[in-house]
């Protein structure tokens, strides 16, 4: 049975999805879909703690789906402007899960994360899936990965 790592930058898809479509991504339609192609070994889902109510509601949300929720504080800087960036953890963890997995999954339209997909094609042999918001998901991500997913209705709530 194909094993399966996911990696998901929450703030990524919960911004493009609700400026592309103003509605939600649907966590548990995925994961239902993904299960069904394999054994899922890592499930990590990447957020921000803000320590707000909704935003813990949604965590446990996550959770009793399957995932592992990772947080990190969300930092106000003097200038106005936030922190809150989990691309150097993300690449961290995919890199050690390639080392067990056939498929590595990310969820995410940052560009960033396209060299990071090379690497563990060309070192791990691992197959690479995107999921992402078409218009607003890097072109070097879709290149960069074997297959692209469109997050479109079928992945909406």
């Amino acid at each position: 049975m194909e094993k399966i790592a996911i990696f998901v930058d929450v703030q990524n898809i919960y911004y493009t999805t609700r400026q592309a479509y103003a509605r939600q991504f649907n966590y548990r339609r995925f994961w239902q879909h993904i299960e069904h192609q394999g054994n899922i070994i890592t499930a990590n889902a990447y957020a921000i703690d803000k320590g707000d109510n909704q935003q813990q509601k949604f965590q446990s949300a996550l959770k009793h789906i399957g995932f592992d929720v990772k947080l990190k504080p969300y930092i106000q800087r003097s200038d106005g402007s936030a922190k809150g960036d989990w691309d150097v953890g993300i690449a961290i963890d995919v890199l050690e899960a390639a080392e067990q997995a056939d498929t590595i999954i990310l969820l995410s339209g940052d560009g960033d994360f396209d060299l990071l997909l090379k690497k563990v094609t060309e070192k791990y042999a691992c197959k690479t899936e995107v999921y992402g918001v078409p218009e607003l998901t890097a072109n070097s991500l879709v290149n960069a990965c074997q297959i692209f997913h469109k997050i479109d209705d079928s992945l909406l709530q």
